[in-house]
């Protein structure tokens, strides 16, 4: 294990908030409210839920940001990660604290559990980054090599290899590559 247990749950999270912004598919990957519903149970998030537009919007809203730590990272802008992730964290007067709760064993929040969502989301992202940049592991942050896809990933394997985002990206390029060699 690269991180800590959180901090990978966390990153996972983070790449898949980052991919609802639909760019494969060109869709809306949060279109309503039901959609980020799932999203947190899917994600378990815990603390408040307005479960309204408003709150739909405000977690729609921080996507872009989010997705500037990749573009940030890709161009080996280590200082603009840096100062984004602490313009999220600041942003929401983030205080780290050790909580065990809802099964989980003790971890970091830096947000109460009243705060809204995407403040949360916002400070837990930034806090995931945090061990990133710490770690000097900013190359992890990638974007898939599928032809048609620009999605983001973290790569958590042992020597940095990965390249598709999942495994569907990868095997279109692999059948791709496969009857390239066939025709040739």
């Amino acid at each position: 294990m690269l991180f800590a247990d959180d901090t990978e749950r966390e990153l996972v999270a983070l790449v898949a908030m980052v991919n609802t912004l639909g760019h494969v598919s060109g869709e809306e990957g949060l279109p309503d409210v039901a959609a980020l519903d799932a999203f947190c149970a899917e994600h378990r998030w815990s603390g408040r839920r307005d479960h309204d537009r408003a709150e739909l919007d405000a977690v729609r809203a921080l996507r872009p940001r989010l997705l500037a730590l990749w573009d940030l990272a890709l161009a080996g802008d280590d200082e603009g990660v840096v100062d984004l992730v602490n313009a999220l964290l600041s942003g929401a007067r983030a205080l780290p604290q050790l909580v065990r709760h809802d099964g989980w064993d003790w971890h970091l929040h830096a947000t109460p559990s009243d705060a809204p969502l995407d403040q949360r989301m916002a400070v837990e992202a930034g806090m995931a980054v945090v061990d990133v940049v710490r770690r000097g592991e900013l190359g992890r942050l990638k974007r898939c090599a599928g032809e048609d896809c620009t999605d983001v990933f973290v790569d958590l394997s042992k020597n940095r290899s990965r390249r598709f985002c999942d495994g569907s990206c990868g095997n279109r390029a692999a059948v791709a590559a496969y009857r390239a060699r066939r025709r040739g």
